[in-house]
């Protein structure tokens, strides 16, 4: 007997930065699936590319090359959709760009073009779609996230918005969860442009990447984004999903940790004590923290 296949038709989805790359990747097994996508990207050749590959295949697409930065753009995107599907039953924010660099060498500008993208654009996309999905009591929000949000070197302004895309799908999720709209995140990985710039960036700096196995391509994250925005996935929300290769889990959110100390006051001394004492002892790695200890099924 063949594998089934998940089928989502007739849902209507939205996938910003689809023009290449994890996004092209989304769109077109989402097509395959039988969802109806408008694939958005800044570069219009890419993002029509896309949609032209997805129609050839049988599917349905149009390609928006918005800029989702700017607010009224981002309306439009998802008015695009409506216009063009009748609703929209799904948003993949997935647009984004790395711009790795030192502390020292690191710059705002830098800085303020990942924000841009990374966050405001994952923010107005959003905002312009939380309205005719609240409208019509059902929706779904992939966030893309990354690794990098743990905490990488070189990579601490673009983990920064990273970060900041998991709590906004930590904080929409709890916002969203009794009024039929579901958020999750997707922390993918994979051989890419956006990879190939880290790799870039080390060896402009002189350093070794490290050797290991290959990365995955864009393809073997695809499975994770068509399940999320599937029926299937109904009681699923506020989840950050990790796929890496041939792995697949669940990213821990922030929270307090254990031990917790009590005191009436607290003085400095008093704080060192506790360190002294406990909380030294418990600190976490400040390299890359991606596994817990568990059990890899």
């Amino acid at each position: 007997m063949g594998e089934r296949v998940m089928r989502l038709d007739g849902k209507a989805i939205v996938v910003t930065g689809a023009g290449r790359g994890i996004g092209a990747a989304y769109a077109k097994a989402l097509g395959t699936a039988g969802a109806r996508i408008v694939v958005n990207d800044i570069d219009a050749e890419s993002a029509e590319s896309v949609a032209d590959e997805i129609r050839a295949a049988g599917g349905d697409a149009i390609a928006e090359p918005s800029d989702i930065v700017r607010s009224e753009k981002a309306a439009a995107l998802i008015d695009r959709c409506i216009a063009a599907f009748g609703a929209i039953d799904g948003l993949v924010n997935n647009a984004a760009i790395m711009l790795p660099a030192r502390l020292e060498q690191d710059s705002l500008e830098k800085l303020r073009a990942m924000i841009d993208v990374n966050i405001v654009g994952t923010f107005n996309c959003a905002r312009a779609a939380i309205e005719p999905m609240l409208a019509a009591g059902k929706g779904a929000i992939i966030n893309v996230t990354s690794g990098a949000q743990t905490g990488q070197t070189y990579l601490g302004g673009y983990g920064a918005t990273k970060g900041a895309v998991a709590s906004f799908t930590y904080a929409w999720a709890s916002e969203l969860r009794d009024r039929g709209i579901r958020v999750n995140a997707i922390s993918p990985m994979a051989a890419t442009d956006m990879s190939g710039v880290m790799g870039t960036h080390l060896r402009d700096q002189g350093i070794a990447r490290a050797t290991g196995p290959a990365m995955p391509t864009p393809e073997t994250n695809a499975p994770v984004m068509v399940y999320l925005l599937s029926d299937r996935a109904a009681g699923i929300t506020g989840q950050v999903v990790r796929i890496d290769g041939t792995r697949l889990s669940l990213m821990s959110h922030p929270a307090i940790r254990a031990p917790i100390i009590e005191r009436d006051v607290w003085t400095a001394d008093a704080v060192a004590d506790a360190f002294d004492a406990t909380l030294a002892a418990n600190q976490l790695p400040t390299d890359v923290h991606l596994y817990e200890i568990g059990t890899v099924i």
